[in-house]
């Protein structure tokens, strides 16, 4: 079972776009790979709707969007179609058959307590095909995909700014959109902290809390 911090696995997959080599197919780019138990199903289907609903929010994150199941990649193609045509929405980012389960075993997405399907997971890789974050869902609860979003701008922010983020993020209940600088990992720095503070460089409620503005 991979684990945040790990490089995603080499496989071969079948598509409703064709086989993909991941995570070579999306090299140099962020992409989002989410499971869901199974094709013709209500919750799943609020799910993938809401995440093309959202896949334009994504893309301009540099990021791309996956799916994938245990059904066969015909049920894919049928379940896309019936989407289409009775929700008016067409969905356009590749949905993964992984019926031989290859897939879900190396990602730890059958879980011995449930049935053969696949529980709902989501992978968040960045362009170094390193997984930087994972999240689950059990069966039974749709996932909420603004929070998949957030969390990817996150990440990216985090990435570029070298500075935490707070929760509810850019809505934070005390700190409102502004970044956590990292704790301090010496009496020194801890002096430091304070001192930037007086400067103007952030703010601190403490040396151990210290904040700033994106």
């Amino acid at each position: 079972m991979k684990l945040i911090g790990d490089r995603f696995p080499e496989v071969e997959v079948e598509t409703t776009h064709g086989k993909i080599k991941l995570p070579d197919h999306y090299a140099g780019k962020w992409f989002v790979l989410f499971s869901h138990p199974a094709d013709f199903t209500p919750v799943c289907t609020t799910e993938f709707v809401s995440f093309q609903k959202h896949y334009d929010e994504f893309r301009a994150l540099g990021a791309e969007l996956i799916g994938l199941s245990v059904d066969q990649v015909f049920s894919h193609i049928k379940w896309v179609e019936w989407i289409e045509e009775k929700l008016g929405v067409k969905i356009e980012f590749p949905i993964i058959a992984d019926h031989t389960l290859d897939v879900s075993k190396e990602l730890g997405l059958i879980h011995p307590n449930k049935d053969a399907t696949t529980v709902r997971a989501v992978f968040i890789v960045d362009p170094n095909a390193i997984i930087r974050a994972i999240i689950y869902y059990p069966q039974e609860i749709g996932r909420n995909i603004p929070e998949v979003v957030r969390a990817l701008k996150a990440l990216k922010t985090f990435d570029e700014k070298k500075l935490a983020v707070p929760a509810n993020w850019p809505e934070n209940e005390i700190i409102g959109d502004r970044l956590i600088v990292p704790p301090a990992k010496s009496v020194e720095d801890a002096k430091k902290r304070l001192e930037g503070a007086e400067k103007g460089e952030h703010e601190c409620f403490d040396w151990w809390f210290c904040h700033k503005k994106a």
